[in-house]
């Protein structure tokens, strides 16, 4: 990863333990923490962490939480800290989740003690998240390589996101008896019509550059540029009344420059008759509902990529937890009208009550611990004999309980605040202004990239979304609608 190269660089400096101040004291070093697993450096006014478990995926555990959360509010006090960047360590991943495969195996030897340990790493791990999506500062990610579960926690809440070819995105959370956390609540289902809930039930993965136009990553670059990326970003200077959104666009034009185009046949893959499909299927409230709408695609006189598709999808939800199949669709619906705070206060409820359930123990154990994996035990073992009322119980807050305590108060938001101004444009973007003036095909495509500057993958996004959504009429002009 670029960020270990980069400490060659004579501007490079180690920086020496902090003093934590008393009110994060809960964050000190606990025995047996590491405190190589988690690298911090500068380069003028960049600060860099590097999460340092290469032979383990850089899975995030709470020795390195405990790291991380001082470090971030020391930067967000101290002036000379203009950007915080996070990468990983080696060649493979940015980071590939919590470590569950611990937690699971503290449960399944400790029982209640290793449910309360559990318990206490997913708020600690919320509380970190949620201190990211609040930050006041330039936050970047370089989600370069395997970036799923614990880590998209450290980056999807992050303005600036970027993606490389080494870039495998997923939330694989239904397949080991869990549901999609980190915020999962809060920024699948604002993701594009139903792309947010068909990646949350299925754990499909996004690769490289289709991060980019399915609105998980805000730029792509080769990874080959990263180091050189950081060291610029090291040069630039804010004016000290800048405010964080005139900061941002700063960084994002500075990214621009390092602009190698897109990779060669390199179209969006969740894009025409199966996006459609998508969303037609993923639109139901009920993974009945779904799996029926699913049943019909494979069925029907579709294109043949569509019906395989569908059979394909079937085969991967049969696989889940029927549990976690219905309290994530469940999530997703409520999602959507949760702001940050109410996202992870929730979600940390709902982790304490997979802790009490025994998918998660069955499925981490099968699926991460067990050597070749093996299937699951999931109770109940059909979608059919999980009730309502079970699903209900995951949301439900009893009137006295205590819920998690986060670390930031007053920033919280319902839609991430600078993304119409970093990411690439929206449905609702093409939309509005296909609806609002007769212009042309090309006309509409252009005035997306002027008025993005030009930005890599605009024109492949909005034409793809032009091509799916409106009709060309007499005069020419497109018109929305089929």
């Amino acid at each position: 990863m670029p960020l270990r190269a980069k400490i060659t660089n004579p501007a490079y400096r180690t920086q020496p333990a902090s003093t934590i101040p008393n009110d994060y004291a809960e964050f000190t070093e606990q025995p047996g923490d590491d405190p190589d697993d988690v690298l911090f450096n500068t380069l003028y006014g960049v600060r860099t962490i590097e999460l340092n478990r290469p032979k383990k995926y850089n899975a995030l555990n709470g020795s390195m939480i405990r790291r991380i959360i001082p470090r971030l509010k020391e930067y967000q006090k101290s002036a000379l800290a203009s950007i915080i960047i996070i990468g990983g360590a080696g060649p493979k991943a940015f980071c590939a989740g919590g470590d569950v495969s611990h937690l699971a195996n503290d449960i399944a030897m400790n029982g209640e003690q290793g449910k309360l340990a559990s318990k206490a790493y997913f708020g600690l791990e919320y509380k970190l998240d949620h201190l990211i999506a609040t930050y006041p500062k330039p936050y970047v990610a370089y989600l370069d390589g395997i970036t799923m579960g614990g880590g998209v926690g450290l980056s999807i809440h992050a303005p600036i996101r970027i993606a490389t070819e080494n870039t495998v995105f997923a939330m694989p959370e239904t397949g080991i008896g869990f549901f999609p956390d980190v915020g999962g609540s809060f920024f699948l289902p604002r993701l594009e019509g139903q792309l947010g809930t068909y990646l949350a039930l299925t754990s499909d993965t996004l690769k490289g550059v289709q991060a980019l136009y399915a609105g998980v990553a805000t730029h792509y670059v080769d990874s080959s540029v990263l180091s050189n990326l950081t060291a610029r970003l090291g040069e630039l200077v804010f004016k000290d009344y800048s405010d964080l959104r005139s900061r941002l666009l700063i960084i994002d034009r500075t990214i621009e420059e390092f602009n190698t185009g897109l990779p060669p046949k390199s179209p969006p893959h969740l894009a025409g008759n199966l996006r459609l499909a998508i969303d037609n299927c993923f639109q139901h409230d009920t993974v009945e509902g779904i799996v029926s709408a699913l049943e019909r695609e494979r069925d029907a006189p579709r294109p043949p990529q569509i019906n395989d598709w569908a059979a394909q999808t079937l085969s991967k939800l049969a696989e889940k937890s029927p549990t976690s199949l219905k309290v994530t669709l469940r999530q997703m619906r409520l999602g959507t009208r949760w702001d940050t705070n109410e996202t992870f206060r929730r979600e940390y409820h709902i982790a304490s009550k997979f802790m009490e359930h025994p998918d998660f123990v069955s499925g981490v154990s099968a699926r991460l611990l067990h050597k070749p994996p093996t299937k699951p035990e999931w109770q109940p073992p059909t979608l059919e004999q999980v009730t309502n009322e079970q699903v209900e119980s995951f949301f439900s807050i009893e009137e006295g309980e205590e819920g998690l305590e986060l670390l930031t108060r007053g920033m919280d938001y319902d839609r991430y605040p600078f993304e119409q101004d970093l990411g690439l444009p929206r449905e609702e973007d093409v939309e509005r202004i296909v609806r609002e003036r007769a212009l042309q095909r090309e006309e509409v495509i252009e005035e997306l990239v002027q008025a993005k500057d030009g930005k890599i993958g605009v024109r492949e996004k909005v034409e793809e979304i032009l091509a799916r959504m409106c009709r060309v009429d007499r005069n020419g002009s497109v018109r929305w609608g089929k």
